[in-house]
């Protein structure tokens, strides 16, 4: 088990004990190691698959996709494919959320630990680094930079704080997107290219995306005054936004995205880098253990 010991506020550490202790009366051997950054936790995964062990991931989205980067590497190199266990244990859990692993408590992710079914999940490819839920840039981009700031806050309100904080702040900006061999441009708030369906701790930007379709899911976000995006916040919510007139849904299997003014493109509340940013699938490229 590779753990985040900052995640969810150390929440984390909180949840992995207890798992840990069902899977070990189970007659399961595990190690628990806390991960000191990103570079220690992609050299522990390494080392437990070569010694062909389960990997198991407890932190949040961001902590997944590199622990999963890792795994999928590893992948290409075992014959069966390499395989990632979930304890949610984040601030957001999104990628979780779109798993159905949010619904039990420690004893319920033991079981998935124990007995889940390796099932094969679509990844994202952004230029070098690998991203389970989705790739964004614009409003939201502002709103995880505002949410890794607000850690004085209580957890349920950084995510709404964040939203509504971007919304009054942040200007659109034009944006140029190829979804494979088609270009558009657009004023916008946001694009949001998805995998999974959710993302800013639960979402519902993407609710067409499935993680197992092979499909990237494009969600643009039109200009609109700031009451308006504000009043509209609900819906994104509840994943009814998209009949909104002027939303966007384009689907393809590669992206390019860049933009006017200087925008960062953030993945699964991770910092990427500043726009222009490919963005491709790779169907299947990770087994995740799931009921």
């Amino acid at each position: 088990m590779v753990v985040n010991p900052a995640s969810g506020g150390g929440a984390a550490l909180a949840r992995v004990d207890p798992v840990a202790t069902i899977l070990r009366a189970a007659g399961a051997e595990v190690d628990v190691v806390r991960s000191r950054d990103p570079d220690h936790a992609r050299a522990e995964v390494g080392a437990a698959i070569d010694a062909g062990r389960q990997v198991v991931a407890c932190g949040g989205d961001g902590m997944l996709a590199s622990v999963a980067g890792a795994v999928v590497s590893a992948g290409a190199v075992v014959s069966a494919g390499a395989c990632l266990g979930i304890i949610p244990s984040g601030r957001g859990n999104d990628f979780a959320r779109q798993l159905g692993l949010l619904d039990g408590g420690v004893e319920e992710i033991a079981r998935v630990l124990l007995e889940g079914k390796p099932t094969p999940v679509d990844v994202l490819r952004a230029d070098d680094r690998v991203v389970l839920g989705s790739v964004y840039a614009g409003v939201d981009s502002l709103a995880s930079e505002i949410v890794d700031g607000a850690r004085r806050l209580p957890g349920p309100v950084q995510y709404p704080y964040a939203a509504v904080r971007s919304l009054l702040t942040y200007r659109p900006t034009r944006y140029r997107i190829t979804v494979d061999d088609s270009t558009a441009e657009t004023d916008a708030y946001s694009v949001v290219v998805a995998n999974s369906g959710y993302y800013g701790k639960g979402m519902h930007v993407a609710p067409t995306a499935e993680v197992d379709d092979g499909i990237l899911d494009v969600i643009v976000i039109p200009k609109a005054s700031r009451f308006t995006l504000i009043r509209r916040l609900p819906r994104i919510y509840a994943g009814s936004h998209l009949a909104i007139p002027g939303v966007d849904v384009l689907r393809g299997t590669s992206v390019t995205l860049s933009s006017r003014d200087p925008v960062t493109a953030y993945g699964d509340g991770e910092r990427l880098q500043p726009l222009p940013v490919a963005v491709t699938v790779q169907p299947g490229a990770l087994h995740v253990l799931l009921p």
